[in-house]
């Protein structure tokens, strides 16, 4: 066989091999488990500054940690942008009964449009499976309660989250952080919403032993 052909046989090959797997990727309602992505709110607004959302950062009672996302997630990645045909549609009526917990309408949308879009449901139990997911988790007494900056560690998160929320381990939740700041709080969830494990989130969280917790203002 001439060395192109057998170099094309070999492309096809592999472009075959891929293509269930892109199509898996993309399929709604097929994942493994779900992520609570929890925001520490005057992080964003303090990083975003001028363009912050309005509604989320000029509050009359500015907010602690909100709801970033619920994600579908694979064992290892993860699936977004889901084709869900007449199903994708999000009227301002659904976004509004997130705003509480999700102050912006932009996050809202964006989160149903790449997340939600794959989670099997349609944008109104999206929503309503974001807030049973936000109300299952306990968040520490110590977050309630910040009124001056303060200064902890990626490991002393966790422990304060995990103590709050019994049953939840280690391996289960994983802190981001951005520029020296506490960021979000990531929270693996069964897709009946029970704490679980999910190493490839843990491993990439981050582990700085020195972060910073802006108050709300």
């Amino acid at each position: 066989m001439h060395p192109y052909s057998f170099r094309a046989l070999v492309t096809a090959l592999l472009v075959l091999l891929a293509a269930p797997q892109a199509a898996y990727a993309d399929r709604s309602g097929d994942f493994d488990y779900y992520v609570l992505a929890l925001s520490w709110s005057p992080t964003y607004c303090e990083r975003a500054g001028r363009k912050a959302d309005p509604l989320q950062c000029r509050a009359s009672k500015p907010y602690r940690f909100i709801v970033h996302g619920l994600w579908p997630q694979y064992e290892r990645g993860y699936p977004d942008f889901c084709d869900t045909g007449a199903r994708s549609r999000l009227d301002a009526g659904t976004v509004g009964t997130i705003l509480d917990i999700m102050p912006s309408r932009g996050l809202a949308s964006h989160q149903w449009i790449k997340h939600g879009s794959c989670s099997g449901l349609d944008p109104q139990a999206y929503f309503a499976l974001t807030r049973r997911a936000f109300e299952a988790v306990r968040i520490p007494a110590a977050f309630r309660s910040v009124a001056k900056t303060e200064r902890t560690s990626a490991t002393a998160v966790e422990t304060a989250f995990r103590l709050a929320n019994p049953g939840l381990r280690d391996n289960a939740i994983a802190v981001s952080c951005e520029a020296g700041r506490l960021s979000e709080v990531r929270i693996c969830l069964t897709r009946d919403l029970r704490f679980r494990s999910c190493p490839f989130v843990d491993r990439n969280g981050c582990r700085s032993a020195g972060l910073t917790v802006p108050p709300p203002r």
